[in-house]
């Protein structure tokens, strides 16, 4: 499974990061997430599926 986050619909509501901390990173400057490796380990599959469930604006995409 891999991720990825759009940057031009993430609004940085963070909500991500809660749901799979290990895998989605905040930046400092405006929350905005995005993720620095693609694969999504077998362990955090369900935790990255919830945050994209909860991802207001639809920004993460599952492949």
């Amino acid at each position: 499974m891999k991720v990825r986050v759009d940057p031009e619909k993430c609004q940085g509501h963070t909500l991500c990061a809660m749901a799979a901390p290990d895998v989605f990173e905040l930046s400092e400057i405006d929350g905005h997430a995005s993720v620095p490796n693609e694969e999504v380990p077998a362990d955090q599959e369900e935790a990255v599926r919830e945050a994209a469930r909860s991802c207001p604006e639809q920004a993460i995409t599952i492949f």
